[in-house]
C-alpha cells in the first residue's frame, strides 16, 4: 500500500516505523519544520524527521508541498491543519490519543493526566475538516496509573496506536467507521506559565500538574526552582528530584541539606 505519513512528535516514530517494517510503501513524510531549540536557538529537526532521514524516506516541512495521489494518509500528532487538497487526494486516518469526543484538540494526553484521570483510550479515526470530529474506525482503552507521566503515557499510546493502525492497513474495508457520541470537549497547548504552581491547590493537582507538564516551577526559600517528580502519601507532596536555577537536577534531601537546617518555605 502506497502510504504517507504526517506527524511530529516522539512518540510518533515507534508508529511510523511500524508501518515501515511492515512493508508499504512511505512515499512521502509531511512533518513541522525544524525549530530553535535551547539557549542557542539551534534549528532541530523533528524526532519525525530525523527518523525518515534516517530510513532514507522522502520527508516535507511545508504542507503546501503536497503534490501526491497515495492510497492512504496517517496523520499522528502533526500539528498542521491539513488542507483540501491532501483531503481528498486518499482515504486519511488519524490516531488520536483520547477517548473521543471528550479532549479533541492539541494536548490530549497532558490534559489528561493534568485533570488526574484514571483512563483514556487511542481512537482510529477519519480525517475530517474539522478538528478531530472524524468518525471512530476503533477505539482502545488503556489505564493511566496515579504516577504516570506524560512520557509513560505516550509510550502506551505508541504501542497501543501502532497495534490498531496495523490492524486496519491489513483490511481497511473491514472496518466501518461510526459517529463520535456525545458533547465534545477540548484541549488547548499548555504553555511556560502553566508549570507555576499555586500551593494553594490540593497534593494531588500539584503532583498532576508536574507529571503532566514534566515540571512545576516555584520557589523555595528564595531560589528558582523546578520540582521534577514527586509522589503523594497520606495527603502529603513528597519531593524526589528538584533542580534549583543553573544547578543541575538533585534528590530531594540533597537540596535540603544545601539550606543548612533552615526552614523550608514553599513559594517564597
Amino acid at each position: 500500500m502506497k502510504i504517507v505519513l504526517m506527524g511530529t512528535n516522539e512518540f510518533v516514530v515507534p508508529i511510523f516505523d511500524a508501518v515501515r517494517c511492515a512493508g508499504h510503501d512511505i512515499i512521502a513524510v509531511f512533518t513541522r519544520a525544524p525549530r530553535p531549540v535551547g539557549r542557542k536557538h539551534i534549528l532541530t529537526p523533528s524526532p519525525v524527521q530525523k527518523w525518515a532521514e534516517t530510513h532514507g524516506l522522502p520527508v516535507y516541512t511545508n504542507i503546501r508541498d503536497y503534490n501526491f495521489t497515495p492510497d492512504m494518509v496517517v496523520v499522528v500528532s502533526y500539528g498542521v491543519i491539513l488542507r483540501d487538497n491532501v483531503l481528498s487526494s486518499a482515504p486519511c486516518v488519524n490516531i488520536h490519543p483520547s477517548q473521543l469526543p471528550q479532549y479533541r484538540g492539541p494536548s490530549p494526553i497532558r490534559t489528561a493526566i493534568y485533570n488526574g484521570d484514571t483512563h483514556s483510550a487511542v481512537c482510529l479515526m477519519q480525517m475530517t475538516r474539522d478538528l478531530d470530529s472524524g468518525d471512530v474506525y476503533m477505539c482502545r482503552e488503556f489505564d493511566i496509573g496515579e504516577n504516570d507521566t506524560n512520557a509513560d503515557v505516550e509510550k502506551r499510546v505508541s504501542e497501543i496506536g501502532s497495534e490498531i493502525l496495523m490492524e486496519y492497513l491489513s483490511n481497511p474495508s473491514a472496518y466501518v467507521p461510526t459517529p463520535q457520541i456525545g458533547t465534545p470537549t477540548y484541549t488547548r497547548k499548555f504553555t511556560g506559565d502553566d508549570e507555576i504552581i499555586d500551593w494553594r491547590r490540593t497534593p494531588r493537582e500539584i503532583h498532576n500538574q508536574i507529571r503532566a507538564l514534566g515540571a512545576g516551577r516555584t520557589k523555595i526559600n528564595g531560589i528558582d526552582v523546578k520540582i521534577l517528580d514527586a509522589r503523594v502519601a497520606n495527603n502529603k507532596l513528597n519531593i524526589i528530584k528538584i533542580q534549583p536555577a543553573g544547578k543541575k537536577p538533585m534528590d530531594w534531601q540533597s537540596f535540603v541539606n544545601g539550606l543548612h537546617g533552615a526552614e523550608i518555605r514553599f513559594g517564597e
